[in-house]
C-alpha cells in the first residue's frame, strides 16, 4: 500500500511539472506586445496551467501522506482541466487555422487581408470600441520606430522579413502606390483611392496605418503564429498530462486493491 501511495506521489509530482510549460506558454504569450494588446488567450492559458498545478500538488500530498479521498478528488478535477486543456487546444486550431498572408511584386514580405480569417478572430478587432484601445496599445510600442532604424535604404527595406504586424500597421499597403522615403514616411501618389486603406495612412508617427484593415489583419497574422507555437506546446503538455493520469488511476486501483486483499487477509486471519 506505501508502495502504491509513493508511486501516485511520484506521479502526481511529474504532473505539478507538466504545469510549468502550460503557466509559461501564457506568460510567453503576456510578453508579447500584440497579446499584451489584445488580452484574448493569455489569462485561460496561465489560469489553468496554475489550475493544474494545484490539483496535481493535491494528488501528490494525498499519494504520500494518505488521503484517500484528496487522491479521489484529484482523479475527478484532473480529468476535467484534462477536459478542458483539450478544448482549448481544439479552440486554438479552429480559429487559427485560416488565414495567411499573399505576396507582393518586388517584395520580401507579405501582406494580410482580414477577410481571411476566422469569423471569431475578425470579430475581435472589427468593433470599434475594442480596436480604438488596441490601436492605442500599438501605437505606444516601439515595433515601427525599430523599422526606420534597421533600413535607410528602400530596396534594403523590400527585402526585410518584417513582422506581419509591422506589413500591416507601419507602412501603407503596396497597391496604393505610395514612394518609399522611409520605412514609416511615403509620398502619397495622385490617386491613392484604389483601397480605403490607401486614405487612411497618415505619415503622422502616432497614426500610421493603425486605422487600416491591413494592420488589424497583420495583428491577426501575429497571433496566429504567436498561438500556433503555443498550442504545439499545449499540445504536447496534453498528451503527457494523459499519460500521466492513466498511470495515476493504474496505481490508485493498485493500491485499493493492495487495500481491500489486507482487510480480506486480516479477517481470515482472525477466523
Amino acid at each position: 500500500m506505501a508502495l502504491s501511495n509513493n508511486v501516485i506521489g511520484a506521479i502526481n509530482f511529474v504532473a505539478m511539472l507538466l504545469s510549468i510549460p502550460v503557466i509559461g506558454a501564457g506568460i510567453w504569450l503576456a510578453t508579447e506586445a500584440d497579446n499584451s494588446c489584445v488580452k484574448i488567450l493569455q489569462w485561460p492559458v496561465i489560469i489553468l496551467g496554475v489550475l493544474i498545478l494545484l490539483v496535481a500538488l493535491a494528488g501528490f500530498v494525498g499519494g504520500f501522506w494518505r488521503i484517500p479521498w484528496l487522491l479521489i478528488a484529484y482523479l475527478v478535477l484532473m480529468l476535467l482541466l484534462i477536459v478542458l486543456l483539450a478544448c482549448l487546444v481544439v479552440f486554438i486550431y479552429m480559429v487559427t487555422s485560416r488565414g495567411g498572408g499573399h505576396p507582393v511584386p518586388s517584395r520580401a514580405y507579405l501582406e494580410y487581408d482580414l477577410d481571411g480569417f476566422s469569423g471569431w478572430l475578425r470579430r475581435r478587432v472589427r468593433s470599434t470600441y475594442k480596436w480604438d484601445r488596441i490601436r492605442s496599445c500599438l501605437s505606444s510600442t516601439s515595433m515601427c520606430a525599430e523599422l526606420n532604424q534597421s533600413y535607410r535604404a528602400a530596396q534594403d527595406f523590400f527585402n526585410a522579413p518584417i513582422t506581419p504586424l509591422q506589413s500591416g500597421c507601419c507602412k501603407p499597403p503596396t497597391e496604393c502606390g505610395y514612394t518609399f522615403v522611409n520605412p514609416t514616411y511615403w509620398i502619397s501618389p495622385i490617386n491613392n483611392a484604389a483601397d480605403m486603406d490607401c486614405l487612411q495612412w497618415s505619415n503622422d508617427q502616432t497614426q500610421l496605418c493603425y486605422s487600416c484593415d491591413s494592420c488589424k489583419a497583420g495583428l491577426l497574422a501575429n497571433l496566429k503564429k504567436e498561438w500556433m507555437k503555443a498550442d504545439v506546446v499545449l499540445i504536447i503538455t496534453l498528451v503527457a498530462l494523459i499519460a500521466v493520469y492513466i498511470f495515476g488511476c493504474c496505481a490508485f486501483r493498485s493500491a485499493k486493491t493492495e487495500e481491500l486483499f489486507k482487510k480480506y487477509k486480516q479477517g481470515n486471519a482472525y477466523t
